[in-house]
This record gives structure tokens, C-alpha cells and sequence, in this order.
């Protein structure tokens, strides 16, 4: 539906349905009313970021986040939306979760470019840089959370592998040398297996035993993790996200399990609320300085700064009751 359906509908001019939608004083109460009547008959929406941007105001950004069910991914759309008013712009986002290679995600891009936003941030690990590259040419875009390795795209990241590593450096500290490490498919979660891979080969750098477990839903892996301990083949998990760290908590303590006597947890993301409460260790990512990082480089691109923007930012390891002790392992 266009503004000129409206007019018909309403029998009045396409100026005066533009001005009773924007409330403007030009138009009288009896002409409002049947504006606002017959917008509301066939289902026409004002685009607001359009309007904004015709007014040379250009004020509106795009955010598209992956399942904000997730903390850490709720706690980035906060402080985006937080760091974008505080910016004096408007951010209009769209939320993808349950995705299959990205298509859907694919779409809310179309959908937001669509909205003739001024610029995107991309706060998702399932789009791939070929499935990002084609918005680029369109208008800037800042990926906000995820590596981006290609150089191609402005991006403000998590230190991955770095904050992998340092995963890996404290399990190998708390005594583990037979430890299990859940990598996400990529495909699935670019950072996850970013960070599975950091952690395989950085134990195995450091001559620990690895049973690498390759998973893609949010509940695989933690039955065989748990069927592992039980046989003591491993003393330790590394999860991915802290998400996959509670689901492996659940499980041992469903077999009965102990943590951490019959194995030792970590997670990786430390914005689960009452991590603390469980005594999860984990890995926090500084969500808050790259939230502001990628508002600040969006808007630089925006107002024409040159070259390729990236940033990755370092977080730090949170040691808790869930790392405490090693299981020693069978001779």
C-alpha cells in the first residue's frame, strides 16, 4: 500500500494524507479522521526512517541481532540502542533466531535497507562476508561483535581467539590434561567455533589431551561431555557460551554428576544472569566497549571517514567454584 491508496480511499489529496499522518496542523480534525481511517483499512505504515531521511535529517540506524534471548546478545542490543540515543540517532532493529545458512537473516537486511536507513550494524555470528558484501556496496555497514577476517568489511569485535586462548591457559593452570571442548559449526556460530578452535589448539599447543565435539543446537554435546566424565576420559569441558555451559550443567547434575569433583566447567560470554550464583567460570566479553565502538565507527563511515574500520577488543577470564579442582584422571 502507497500514500496515493490512501488519498483515494480517504478522497483527499496525497499533501494532506502525508500531513494528517505527520500530525501536522495544516489539515482539519474531519480530514484526520478519515486519513487515519483508511490508513488503518488497508494497512499502510508511515515509513518514519524515510521521512527522516528526506528531510536530510538522516538520523536512523539499522541493527539486526541474532536471537536477543540470548544474554549476551541482549545485552549488546541495550547498549547499541543505549549508545545510538546518547548519539542523537534513532535505531530501528530486527531480531533473527532459529536461521538455516542465514536466509532469514538475508531477508531482515533487505527489510532494513528497505526502511532507506543510514547505516547497519550487523550484530550476528551466522552471516558469512559473501552474504554481507553485496549491503556493503549499498551503505556502510559495521559488524559489531563477530571477527572479520576478510579485511573487507568495517567491523568491531570480541578478541576471540585471544579470549579462547586465555580459556584454554586456565583449564591447563587448574590441572587438566584430558579436557572435552564443544566447537560449534561455523556455519552455526562464527565466534563460537572462533573460540572452540582458539581453545582446541591452544591445550593442544600446551599438551592436553583434547576430545574435540563438534555441535550445532544449543543442547547437543552435553549428554556425550557427561557420558565422557562418567567413563573419566576427560576432567573438564570447555563450552563455547555460557549458554552451552548451563545445558551441560544440567545434564551432569541430571546423571548425577558433580561439578566441579566429577567435572570442571567453563563457559565463555560471562553476561549469564547468576553465572555468579553457580559459580560458572567463564570469559567476559566486553559488550559495552564494543557496542560503543561500533555506534562511533558506524558514524564515522556515515559522515564519509575512508579505509577499513576494524577493531577487536580483549576481555578477561572469571575465575569461579566450577574450575576449582581436577578430576585425576584413571592411570
Amino acid at each position: 500500500m502507497t500514500i496515493d491508496d490512501v488519498a483515494r480511499r480517504a478522497g483527499v489529496s496525497r499533501t494532506s494524507v502525508s500531513r494528517a499522518l505527520l500530525g501536522q496542523n495544516k489539515v482539519s480534525d474531519q480530514t484526520r479522521s478519515r486519513v487515519r481511517q483508511a490508513a488503518e483499512e488497508l494497512g499502510y505504515v508511515p515509513s518514519v526512517a524515510a521521512s527522516t531521511l528526506a528531510s536530510g535529517r538522516g538520523d536512523t540506524l539499522g541493527l539486526l541481532l541474532r536471537d536477543a534471548a540470548n544474554p549476551a546478545y541482549g545485552l549488546l542490543f541495550t547498549e547499541l540502542q543505549r549508545y545510538g540515543r546518547e548519539a542523537g540517532r534513532q535505531v530501528v532493529s530486527m531480531t533473527v533466531t532459529t536461521d538455516e545458512h542465514g536466509r532469514g537473516q538475508v531477508a531482515a537486511l533487505h527489510h532494513l535497507v528497505g526502511l532507506r536507513v543510514a547505516g547497519l550494524v550487523v550484530a550476528t555470528g551466522g552471516l558469512s562476508t559473501e552474504q554481507l558484501l553485496p549491503f556493503a556496496g549499498i551503505l556502510p555497514i559495521v559488524r559489531a561483535g563477530r571477527p572479520e577476517e576478510s579485511g573487507l568489511l568495517h567491523a568491531v569485535s570480541y578478541d576471540e581467539r585471544g579470549g579462547g586462548a586465555e580459556v584454554a591457559r586456565a583449564i591447563h593452570a587448574h590441572g587438566h590434561r584430558r579436557v572435552a571442548v564443544l566447537v560449534t559449526d561455523a556455519d552455526v556460530s562464527y565466534p563460537e567455533w572462533v573460540r572452540g578452535t582458539a581453545i582446541v589448539e591452544t591445550l593442544r599447543a600446551l599438551g592436553v589431551d583434547v576430545d574435540e565435539l563438534a555441535v550445532r543446537r544449543h543442547f547437543e554435546g552435553a549428554t556425550e561431555v557427561c557420558d565422557l566424565a562418567r567413563q573419566r576420559r576427560v576432567s573438564a569441558v570447555a563450552c563455547p557460551s555460557d549458554m552451552r555451559a548451563l545445558q551441560v550443567l544440567r545434564v551432569a547434575r541430571s546423571q548425577g554428576l558433580r561439578v566441579p569433583d566429577d567435572l570442571s566447567v567453563t563457559g565463555f560470554d560471562g553476561i549469564l544472569p547468576g553465572a555468579d550464583l553457580i559459580g560458572l567460570a567463564t570469559y567476559r566479553i566486553p559488550v559495552e566497549e564494543v557496542a560503543s565502538a561500533a555506534i562511533r565507527t558506524l558514524l564515522e563511515v556515515v559522515n564519509g571517514a575512508e579505509g577499513v574500520h576494524q577493531l577487536q577488543m580483549s576481555g578477561r577470564f572469571v575465575e569461579a567454584p566450577s574450575l576449582d579442582r581436577p578430576v585425576p584422571a584413571p592411570t
